[in-house]
């Protein structure tokens, strides 16, 4: 008897972590809800015009999602200019200033 309650609660874990881990990725890991997040672009592209650059890693990235929003957070600045490279967990900020 006791044998069937433990697995009876290890059957209802593992329902709760199949389901919580089907809703990541389908919402991806920082909860965007399925919408992908729309890309804000700076208004001067052209790397030339800025004077100084920097490498910042970046832990704790894991989707597109996450890379677009730390872009976005940099891009909708004036005189900032960044590009996110997800697989080596890095951003290049690039700045006029």
């Amino acid at each position: 008897m006791s044998t069937a309650i433990i697995v009876a609660v290890l059957i209802v874990i593992a329902v709760i972590a199949i389901r919580s881990y089907v809703k990541k990725l389908k919402s991806g890991c920082c909860g965007a809800g399925g919408d992908e997040v729309k890309k804000i672009y700076p208004s001067d592209k052209d790397i030339s015009h800025y004077t100084y650059a920097c490498k910042i890693g970046i832990e704790g990235m894991s989707c597109k999602n996450c890379a677009t929003r730390i872009e976005n957070a940099f891009n909708e600045k004036d005189g900032y200019y960044a590009k996110v490279n997800l697989k080596h967990k890095y951003a290049m900020v690039h700045m006029k200033k």
